[in-house]
């Protein structure tokens, strides 16, 4: 089983730029391919970033390529969301999950607000 706990998160102007990190326990972290969600309200939840366990390949949706960066440390159990030039479409909830999501693994997440 593993427990993810998000944090980072803020209010940002646009523009700005937060990382998010997602601290895993359990040891099914180091063999999963993580990924990063994101929930706005009265949307679905999608998937904007993956990053392929065992390797450092990376995936990411169109509207955040170019802009937003998934790299994790094993070492750590932890998995990280770099987030530049926000814009105000980007403000979610961001969870982390595997990828595909484990269901018993969601976690709070944490709230990006993009605003002046």
């Amino acid at each position: 089983q593993v427990q993810l706990v998000e944090s980072g998160g803020g209010l940002v102007q646009p523009g700005g730029s937060l990382r998010l990190s997602c601290a895993a326990s359990g040891s099914i972290f180091r063999i999963i391919s993580m990924g990063w969600y994101r929930q706005a309200p009265g949307k679905q939840r999608e998937l904007v970033a993956s990053i392929i366990t065992g390797s450092s390949t990376t995936n990411y949706v169109d509207s955040v390529k170019g802009r937003f960066t998934i790299s994790r440390d094993n070492a750590k159990n932890t998995v990280y969301l770099q987030m530049n030039s926000l814009k105000s479409e980007d403000t979610a909830v961001y969870y982390c999950n595997g990828d595909p999501p484990l269901a018993s693994a969601w976690g709070k997440g944490t709230l990006v607000t993009v605003s002046s």
